[in-house]
């Protein structure tokens, strides 16, 4: 499996753990939107996308199925989360 695009919108809102929303391309022919990038008490982590299925209670639509595919997702979409808030920073 390789990540061939990650596209990152940066979010800045004020008393939220939400940094942002990540879309992944894998192998330039399936993709995967509104993974959530967010501030933990132990720094960045991100949340795939999910549906509630009950009051409260959430269940994962699509996410990595070994602990190999969740860190090449991790390492691709935070990467490129930091540049983007570089990048916002340079125009700031």
């Amino acid at each position: 499996m390789e990540i061939t695009n990650v596209r990152v919108r940066v979010v800045d809102k004020e008393n939220s753990k939400m940094r942002g929303f990540a879309s992944v391309t894998i192998d330039n022919q399936f993709v995967v939107h509104d993974i959530r990038i967010l501030e933990g008490e132990n720094g960045l982590f991100l949340a795939m996308p999910s549906k509630q299925v009950a009051p409260g209670e959430y269940r994962d639509i699509a996410h990595p199925i070994n602990q190999e595919a969740r860190q090449l997702f991790s390492d691709a979409i935070l990467a490129e989360y930091e540049k983007e808030k570089q990048g916002i920073k340079s125009e700031e």
